[in-house]
């Protein structure tokens, strides 16, 4: 859980795995993505990974008359505050929107897509009403009180929200930024979904720019962990850019130019980004407008942002003109609580501006002198492998990744045995008296998890009750899936600037696709399975097919329960679940009406998998 800090001083290209330093990063970005799932509150899917956890918090909202079961765990408490999840969806989402080729290769994208829509279908849920969110459940003070398995929580569970006579423009501005971003990432895998949380988003973006005023003044349960210190404008102005690269209205365009100067995104120049702060995230994406040739007659104005941009990526190098403070071992330091936030989305940046201005044919500009793209990679890079061991303890601060990695966990969840293994029921002052004091290794390993990091001269205490380096947070894990994503998928030469667009960008003669491909289902079977070849690539020498399959309902009922088996499948599957040796519907469907299809794709180097229908019931 974040302390209040001080004031401001597709999508679908398989690229053959190109690791750049020592590190198995592709390693890493699946444990990093892994974590999500120990955090997740409310019923647990079928497909859950994390074994250890069970359902938790599932009168949440009730007694508010709303259903808000579900969402994200923020850190090591019990407890979901809206800021900081909705900046974890936004940067999970912007991390998909530029490498999920990546993570297609990597055979994380499904997973990735889950992660995002777990925290989606949450906000969705807390945003009932045009001008009404709801922004916290549980409440802090309570709940560090206690030291509880999320299973077991006896701790306040009430709902907090905003409205017009008690506004949150930072809180809503962020959640519209979450969800028109989250709305890029499935528009081409459910583009009913997308529409849905597009349109939260405008509404989100209306509300707050409408009814202003910061949330944790009208939610003053959250300002002793999540003060907005930033204020709001940095919100409003990150909701219109994440709305018009969704988008491309001209309306959130012109809110950026118009309002760029009076608002802070051409001002301040950052040495910081993070749930509290976005200005460096909304200069980084108004300076890719720029580059993309996107800015209007808003040129000098983004120009502004832009330069703002660079002056972070500059600072953070230490060749700008007020440099970032780093340990003497290199890793970027803004504060001892939970340090990590700051390194990894302040590399995430450093990653996709490298890919910006390379593929402009630009360098960055810096006050000690011009810094060319690969440069910039290699710093971030430098950072993420300081996080993975790379640093004079030798000491991975991701759980589970190498061997010497932290231990005690600052972690209610990990740090006691699961419910599934001893269920007898831990109560809030017990829990401090028989697992908190604890001096032994945690009973659940909180694979993953981004703890807060070592201080200022590279030190670090592995001790449960060192809640400020040892405490993991979802927003210090959300930005470094796309660098891991990136170092581990390479970058093969594509354009960063262009648009997140399906098919690959290499295009087949279409008279050479073979046809429609009947998977072998029996002639008696209301089901109906067709494959089809969409387009084929070469990389590394290898030749790559991508087949769209399509399962459709020919009968007059509800199919439920459909699984299928394949088999000679080589590569990676999305739009369906894996349970035990089939495959089931995925998790955002559940049936399907008489007529209705679904469809689902697969890429890999051979001839169309077998597909065939296992079992199904009709009602």
């Amino acid at each position: 859980m974040e302390s209040s800090i001080s004031a401001i001083t597709l999508l679908l290209v398989i690229l053959v795995p190109c690791a750049l330093g020592g590190h198995d990063y592709g390693q890493a970005l699946s444990k990093s993505i892994l974590f999500f799932e120990a955090q997740r509150s409310g019923y647990l899917p079928h497909n859950q990974r994390v074994n250890w956890r069970s359902n938790s918090g599932l009168q949440d909202g009730k007694a508010s008359g709303v259903d808000l079961v579900g969402g994200y765990y923020d850190a090591g408490d019990n407890v979901k505050f809206g800021l900081p999840m909705a900046f974890t969806v936004t940067m999970m989402s912007w991390s998909i929107i530029e490498y999920g080729k990546q993570m297609a290769a990597n055979g994380e994208l499904g997973h990735a897509l889950d992660a995002v829509k777990w925290g989606t279908d949450y906000l969705i849920k807390a945003h009932p009403e045009p001008n009404v969110l709801y922004g916290e459940v549980g409440d802090g003070n309570t709940d560090h009180y206690c030291w509880q398995r999320p299973e077991d929580m006896t701790t306040d569970r009430r709902a907090y929200k905003i409205d017009p006579s008690n506004p949150g423009s930072d809180l809503a501005g962020e959640t519209a930024a979450a969800m028109a971003a989250a709305s890029l990432v499935f528009r081409h895998y459910n583009p009913a979904y997308a529409n849905e949380l597009l349109s939260h988003a405008r509404q989100l973006f209306e509300f707050a720019d409408k009814y202003r005023g910061k949330y944790d003044s009208s939610i003053t349960v959250a300002q002793k962990y999540y003060r907005s210190v930033s204020g709001y404008n940095d919100e409003l102005l990150w909701a219109a850019a994440w709305l018009y690269e969704a988008t491309n209205n001209q309306y959130y365009l012109n809110y950026l130019g118009e309002n760029g100067d009076s608002m802070g995104g051409t001002g301040w120049s950052m040495t910081e980004f993070g749930w509290d702060v976005k200005y460096a995230g909304v200069q980084t994406l108004v300076a890719k407008f720029l580059l993309q040739g996107r800015a209007a007659h808003h040129g000098p104005v983004f120009e502004r942002y832009k330069d703002k941009a660079e002056n972070f990526l500059c600072s953070c190098m230490k060749k700008g003109t007020r440099n970032v403070q780093t340990t003497p071992a290199g890793l970027i330091f803004r504060q001892r609580w939970n340090n990590m936030q700051f390194v990894t989305s302040a590399a995430f940046l450093a990653t996709v501006y490298s890919d910006y201005l390379s593929s402009a044919g630009a360098n960055l500009r810096c006050a000690a002198g011009s810094v060319q793209p690969s440069e910039l990679l290699r710093f971030a890079q430098s950072q993420v492998d300081y996080i993975l061991g790379d640093n004079p303890r030798a000491t991975s601060y991701m759980v589970g990744y190498g061997n010497n990695y932290p231990r005690q966990v600052h972690h209610r969840g990990s740090s006691i045995v699961s419910i599934k293994v001893n269920s007898a029921f831990v109560s809030c002052r017990g829990g401090y008296a028989t697992w908190y004091g604890r001096k032994a290794s945690d009973p659940n390993l909180l694979t993953g998890a981004l703890v807060g990091g070592p201080d200022a001269y590279d030190n670090f205490a592995d001790e449960r009750d060192n809640y400020e380096q040892t405490e993991p947070a979802t927003y210090n894990n959300a930005p470094i899936l796309g660098i891991l994503a990136r170092l581990s998928g390479g970058h093969s030469g594509y354009n960063q600037l262009l648009p997140v667009l399906l098919p690959p960008l290499n295009h087949p003669d279409p008279s050479a696709y073979p046809k429609t491909l009947p998977s072998p289902v029996s002639s008696s079977t209301p089901i109906t399975v067709e494959q089809k070849m969409t387009t084929s690539w070469t990389a590394k020498g290898n030749t790559y097919y991508r087949y769209s399959t399509k399962v459709t309902n020919k009968s007059s009922k509800t199919l439920k329960d459909l699984k299928l088996t394949i088999s000679k499948l080589y590569g990676p599957l999305w739009g369906l679940e894996k349970s035990g040796e089939s495959y089931v519907f995925p998790t955002w469907l559940n049936s399907l009406a008489a007529g209705e299809s679904l469809e689902f794709v697969y890429i890999h180097t051979a001839s169309p998998a077998n597909i065939s229908v296992s079992s199904y019931t009709l009602s």
